[in-house]
């Protein structure tokens, strides 16, 4: 039986997962976005499928999730809050939902209302609905939890997440301020830099191991090039912005237990993502080169599929569900 299901947000991570998808032999039945130039336009053409799906993009959530698919792919905003009436249509329609809003990941500890509030609307339709992607949802969480399996005990856990700036999307290096000089950086991007998804990560590393935290802290600051650094998009001359170096740390009984250290810049060298447990025994697992975020993300949403639909009702996390893993078939 084919797996139905409807893209809600065709931006450029809901462009990718549409390409996972319908790889994996997923069918589309709708499609929904409000910006005025795709609305309109078939789902396979803006997803650059190079075939189109006969789908059309609209813009009325209600008409694309009248054909009722089992599971909808939600990837439009950040925040927790915004997006509870998108998942309540959603699930009315009697789908289960895979979701990329980062806060969506684990908003027990810093958003428990919306938590509540989405944990019962989807419990009182009997749909599941998992936050999730690379980051947060693996790299910096889910993967570090499934690496304590060999351990007798755990102190303490560390991850370094390093990434190339110049080989993301035009809109990330935006987001890190790629280019700017410093003044303009502490006044355009400062307030609002940074990646959405440290807190979720420890509060959701944290609920894995079984640790009560005792606060969140993060700190972010500007990564300044010493020589001339350009990508497709920016050039950042010697001592001007590259991106961001931001760091979030759990605390355990009042001393660090987790720390998540991520680096995202232009031309950032040795680009990885490194997991340092220290426990009984202590262990270290480096990925070269890094998870590729455009690559993975649409991946680790596509895999959850088989879990999301054997999930039980209510909001989940990917704590919560058997880990997904390629190839089992949507």
């Amino acid at each position: 039986m084919t797996l139905t299901a409807v893209q809600y947000g065709v931006g450029p991570i809901g462009k990718r997962i549409v390409q996972v998808a319908h790889d994996r032999g997923i069918e589309f039945v709708g499609a929904i976005d409000i910006d005025p130039e795709k609305v309109g336009q078939d789902l396979g053409t803006v997803a650059e499928l190079g075939t189109e799906l006969g789908v059309e993009i609209t813009d009325d959530p209600d008409v694309a999730l009248a054909a009722s698919p089992d599971v909808v792919f939600h990837s439009t905003i950040s925040d927790v809050t915004a997006i509870d009436e998108q998942i309540k249509a959603a699930v009315a329609a009697g789908a289960d939902v895979i979701s990329t809003t980062e806060e969506l990941s684990y908003p027990w500890y810093h958003n428990p209302q919306a938590a509540t509030k989405l944990d019962e609307i989807a419990s009182s339709h009997g749909q599941t609905v998992l936050g999730t992607g690379i980051n947060p949802g693996y790299a910096m969480d889910t993967l570090p939890a499934v690496l304590t399996a060999p351990c007798q005990a755990v102190e303490s856990v560390s991850v370094t997440r390093v990434q190339n700036a110049s080989q993301r999307r035009k809109p990330l290096q935006e987001k890190v301020g790629a280019g700017l000089s410093e003044q303009r950086w502490n006044e355009e991007i400062a307030p609002e830099a940074g990646h959405v998804g440290l807190p979720e990560s420890i509060a959701m590393l944290a609920a894995a191991l079984d640790w009560t935290l005792t606060g969140i802290e993060e700190t972010i600051e500007p990564v300044i090039v010493e020589t001339r650094t350009e990508s497709e998009y920016f050039t950042a001359e010697a001592g001007d912005v590259a991106g961001i170096h931001q760091v979030g740390t759990g605390f355990v009984d009042g001393e660090p237990a987790i720390e998540l250290d991520l680096s995202m810049y232009l031309g950032a060298d040795h680009p990885r993502d490194q997991i340092e447990i220290t426990g009984r025994p202590d262990l270290t697992v480096t990925v070269d080169g890094g998870f590729h975020g455009d690559v993975t993300t649409p991946a680790v949403v596509v895999n959850s599929v088989p879990r999301v639909r054997d999930g039980d009702p209510g909001l989940a996390t990917m704590i919560d569900l058997a880990t997904p893993r390629y190839p089992e078939a949507p």
